[in-house]
């Protein structure tokens, strides 16, 4: 069982940002991240599958599926998986998805919460942004919005930390000059983490409202403290800060939190 050639020098180009933005594709790695992509529609160009898929827990039923929905399947020993995967144990599946092509316009109407949509600014790590794509769906936040500067959120690392997420959430890559005209046409309150902000437990929630979570060194760009409002995370503890996933998923947390009656 061997893979062709053309189609494992694609694979392993795709870990390379700018081969993933020309190519319009991205790598889903493992059983819970592949079940999401058939789930949720996502256009797979092609499956690479390994024997140990089917001793993986869901892996049987996995390959069923990916079977029945016609897509194309290139089999390899375990041997050869290793080779072309991002991670040290893979499970033995590997998606070629294309990557979603979502606009600011495309952005759904918001949450139950009034949550529109999470921004991402400046975001370098892509366990972090992984993490807050997960912290969205989670909340229930329809859209992501990656800004200038961020990481691509189809890094294969993104895209393991996001878990599947990434397929619950639409995911728009916007520079900032074209996000802070659509937040004051749409009437979205922007509210941005920074410690010294408001205590967010303490907020009244605006009707439609966008949280932007940045670099935990760079903070907020002046055009957004211009536009929105700090909100921080009350620390009785020593620690000065927390990293941008965990940050981002509380504050989400206090936001879409409804209040307690009585």
């Amino acid at each position: 069982m061997t893979l062709s050639q053309s189609r494992e020098k694609l694979l392993g180009r795709l870990r390379r940002r700018r081969t993933r933005e020309r190519e319009g594709l991205f790598l889903v790695e493992g059983v819970r991240s592949a079940e999401e992509a058939l789930a949720h529609g996502a256009a797979v160009r092609f499956a690479v599958v390994a024997s140990r898929l089917s001793s993986t827990p869901g892996g049987e039923s996995l390959l069923q599926r990916i079977v029945a929905a016609g897509i194309d399947v290139e089999r390899v020993d375990d041997a050869v998986l290793p080779e072309l995967s991002d991670t040290e144990t893979p499970q033995g599946v590997l998606l070629v998805c294309e990557e979603s092509s979502w606009g600011l316009d495309d952005v759904p109407p918001a949450a139950g919460s009034g949550g529109r949509a999470l921004l991402l600014d400046g975001i370098q790590d892509p366990g972090n942004l992984g993490t807050l794509v997960r912290a969205a769906a989670a909340f229930g936040i329809p859209a992501v919005v990656t800004l200038d500067g961020t990481v691509d959120p189809f890094n294969p690392k993104a895209v393991r930390a996001a878990a599947g997420a990434l397929f619950r959430v639409r995911v728009v890559r916007a520079p900032w000059d074209e996000v802070g005209p659509w937040l004051a046409r749409e009437e979205i309150a922007l509210l941005f983490g920074e410690p010294g902000g408001r205590d967010v437990a303490g907020l009244q929630r605006p009707p439609v409202w966008a949280l932007a979570v940045g670099n935990e060194g760079a903070g907020a760009r002046p055009d957004m403290r211009e536009a929105g409002t700090a909100v921080a995370i009350p620390m009785p503890g020593s620690a000065e800060s927390l990293n941008a996933g965990v940050a981002g998923a509380i504050l989400l947390y206090a936001l879409t939190r409804e209040p307690r009656v009585g």
